[in-house]
C-alpha cells in the first residue's frame, strides 16, 4: 500500500476508539502524512483505512469554509458534490493543459538552453582565433575546450544536488550568477591562464542545463510531453545559430573578446527573470510541501483559464520500507553525498537503466561536440597539412570558417523536425537507434580527405542526426528517473557525458591539426557505435508513460 500526503485544510482528524492518535487540533490547517488508502466519503466524514485494516475518520471542521474564490465570484463546494475525493499531480497538470502558464516556463527554460548553446558554440571560434594571437600549441588550444567540459562535469552534479535538495530555482540562481559573471570577465582575460580559469567557472555554471530540462518536463502533460520537449530542444538550435551568426558579424571586425562578452548576455537575462518563474510543483510534492504545490497549480489554472480537479491534492510517495531503505543512504541533514547518490542510482531497481544511460551520454556528448569542433578544424586545415598556423591566420580573416559552422548549425533544424515527427510515433529508443545509424553512415566518408563542399555536406548530415539523438536522449533521461532522483540522476549522467566532452577536443583538434584525420574520425565512429548499443540495452520505452515519482514505480515498469 502506498502512502499519501494530503492537504488537510478544513478537516479534523477523528480517531475511532481503538486507535491511539494525537490530538486532532494539532492537525487542523496543516499538512499531514497518512500511510493509508482513502476508502469512502460519507457526508462530511472521510473514512480512511490503513495497511493494518484499521481505520480512522477525517471530518470537516465546523469553523472551516467550503467556499472557493475565483475571478468571477464565489462558488460553494462541498464534499458531497465532489466527483472525487482527491487528485494526483499528473491529473492536475493534465487538467490545466498546456497554455500560457507553460509558455512562460518554456520561454525561461529555453533561454537557459540558448545561453548554454551559445557558450559552447563559441569554442569553435575562440580557440582558432586565440591560437595565433597568443602563440598557442594545438594542445593548448584544445585545453580551452577541455577545461570548459571539466567545469560542466562538476556543475552537472553540483546543480543536480542543489536542485533536488533546495529546489530547481535555487539551481538556476546559482548557475546564472556564476555564468554571467565569469562570462563577462572572460572577455577581459589578460592571459591564457586567466582565460582557462574563467572558462572553467563558466563550465560549472553551464552544468545546470539539465536542470532546465527536468524543470520544464515537470510542467508538461504526459500526452504532449514528446512534442513539447522537441519544441524545447529548438532553443538549443536557436542558440547555436545565433552564436554562429554573432561570430560571423563580430569576429572579423571586433575580435574574439567582443564575442565572449556578448555571448554572456542570455545568462544575464536568465538571472534578471529569475523571480518571475514558479518552482516545480513535482519537486514541492516530493518535499511534502503540498500547499505550495497547489498554489503553483492554481496559478497555472488561472493563467490557462482551466479548472483544477475537484478534491484534495495527493502525492504518491515511496512506501515506508523503501523510504527507510533509501534514506539510510542520506546524511542526517538530507544532503546526499556523491557516494549515496550513485548508490541509489546503482541500486537493483535502477542499475539496468543507469549504466546504459551513462554510456549513452558519454558517447553522444563525445560525438556531438566532436562534430561541432571538427567543423572548424577541418575548415582551417589545408590539403598540405603543413603550416597549420599560417592556414589558421588566413582562415580567420576570410569567411569560410564562419560559413561552414553556420551551415552545419542549420543542420539541427531539420533534425528537430524529424524528431517531432517520429518521437511520439516510434518512441524514444527506436528514434535514437535510427539517428545513430544515420550519423554513423554519414560520418564514415570523412575517414579520407574530402574537398570543402563534400566535407561540409557530410558534417551537415552527421550533425543533423547526432544532434537529434542528443535531443531524444535529453528527453528520455528525465522521463526514466523518479522525481526524488531526477535532477541528480540526469546530472550524474550529464557529468559522465562531459568526460566525453573533455576528451573530444584532444581528438577533434589535436589529431586533426597533426594530420591524423582518419584516426580522429574512426574514434568518433566508435563513440557513435557505443551509443547505439547502449540504447539497445536500455530496459524500457517511456513514450506515453507518466513521470515516475518513486523508485518502487520504476521497478514495476
Amino acid at each position: 500500500m502506498k502512502s499519501f500526503s494530503a492537504i488537510s485544510v478544513g478537516w479534523t482528524v477523528v480517531p475511532p476508539p481503538d486507535i491511539t492518535f494525537p490530538s486532532s487540533s494539532s492537525y487542523f490547517g496543516r499538512e499531514f502524512r497518512l500511510t493509508s488508502h482513502v476508502h469512502s466519503l460519507i457526508g462530511d466524514r472521510l473514512v480512511i483505512s490503513n495497511r493494518n485494516a484499521s481505520c480512522f475518520v477525517v471530518q470537516r471542521s465546523s469553523n472551516s469554509t467550503a467556499t472557493e474564490r475565483t475571478e468571477k465570484g464565489e462558488h460553494e463546494r462541498s464534499p458531497e458534490k465532489d466527483e472525487g475525493v482527491s487528485y494526483t499531480l499528473d491529473e492536475a497538470i493534465s487538467s490545466i493543459g498546456f497554455g500560457k502558464f507553460q509558455f512562460i516556463v518554456l520561454a525561461y527554460a529555453g533561454l537557459g538552453w540558448v545561453a548554454e548553446a551559445m557558450e559552447m558554440m563559441l569554442l569553435s571560434f575562440v580557440g582558432p582565433a586565440i591560437q595565433p594571437e597568443w602563440g598557442l600549441s594545438s594542445g593548448e588550444e584544445s585545453f580551452i575546450s577541455t577545461v570548459a567540459f571539466a567545469g560542466m562535469l562538476v556543475g552537472a552534479y553540483l546543480w543536480g544536488v542543489v536542485s533536488d535538495n533546495y529546489g530547481r530555482k535555487k539551481g538556476f540562481l546559482g548557475a546564472s550568477i556564476l555564468t554571467t559573471g565569469a562570462g563577462f570577465l572572460s572577455a577581459f582575460a589578460p592571459n591564457y591562464t586567466s582565460l582557462l580559469i574563467l572558462r572553467c567557472f563558466i563550465g560549472i555554471g553551464l552544468g545546470c542545463g539539465h536542470v532546465f530540462t527536468s524543470w520544464f518536463l515537470e510542467f508538461v502533460p504526459t500526452q504532449k510531453r514528446g512534442t513539447w520537449m522537441v519544441v524545447f530542444a529548438t532553443f538549443w538550435t536557436v542558440g547555436t545559430i545565433i552564436e554562429a551568426s554573432l561570430a560571423w558579424s563580430i569576429m572579423p571586425r571586433f575580435g574574439w573578446r567582443w564575442l565572449l562578452g556578448l555571448s554572456a548576455f542570455p545568462s544575464l537575462l536568465v538571472l534578471l527573470f529569475y523571480g518571475n518563474v514558479p518552482e516545480s510543483p513535482r519537486y514541492l510534492c516530493m518535499k511534502d510541501r503540498l500547499t505550495a504545490a497547489r498554489d503553483v497549480l492554481e496559478r497555472g489554472s488561472t493563467l490557462n483559464q482551466r479548472e483544477l480537479p475537484i478534491g484534495m491534492l495527493v502525492s504518491d510517495q515511496i512506501n515506508k520500507a523503501d523510504h527507510n531503505e533509501f534514506h539510510s543512504l542520506e546524511t542526517l541533514d538530507d544532503h546526499r553525498t556523491t557516494v549515496s547518490s550513485i548508490s541509489m542510482l546503482l541500486s537493483p531497481k535502477l542499475i539496468k537503466t543507469t549504466l546504459p544511460l551513462w554510456a549513452l551520454y558519454f558517447g553522444n556528448t563525445f560525438s556531438y561536440y566532436g562534430i561541432v569542433l571538427l567543423t572548424s578544424q577541418l575548415s582551417i586545415s589545408n590539403s598540405e597539412c603543413g603550416n597549420v598556423i599560417a592556414s589558421q591566420l588566413e582562415s580567420i580573416q576570410d569567411s569560410s570558417l564562419y560559413t561552414n559552422v553556420f551551415v552545419t548549425s542549420l543542420a539541427e533544424l531539420p533534425g528537430l523536425g524529424l524528431a517531432a515527427i517520429i518521437l511520439d510515433r516510434l518512441g524514444r529508443k527506436i528514434s535514437m537507434k535510427i539517428m545513430f545509424l544515420a550519423g554513423f553512415i554519414l560520418l564514415l566518408p570523412l575517414v579520407v580527405h574530402q574537398n570543402q563542399i563534400m566535407t561540409t555536406t557530410f558534417l551537415f548530415g552527421a550533425r543533423m542526426f547526432i544532434s537529434t539523438s542528443f535531443i531524444v536522449a535529453c528527453i528520455y533521461a528525465p522521463e526514466v528517473y523518479p522525481t526524488n532522483l531526477r535532477a541528480r540522476g540526469v546530472g550524474i549522467a550529464t557529468a559522465i557525458g562531459r568526460t566525453g566532452g573533455m576528451v573530444c577536443p584532444i581528438i577533434a583538434i589535436g589529431l586533426v591539426a597533426n594530420c591524423n584525420q582518419t584516426l580522429a574520425i574512426m574514434l568518433f565512429e566508435v563513440a557513435i557505435l557505443v551509443s547505439g548499443l547502449s540504447v539497445v540495452m536500455l530496459p524500457f520505452e517511456t513514450k506515453g508513460m507518466e513521470l515516475i515519482d518513486d523508485v518502487e514505480q520504476s521497478s514495476n515498469i
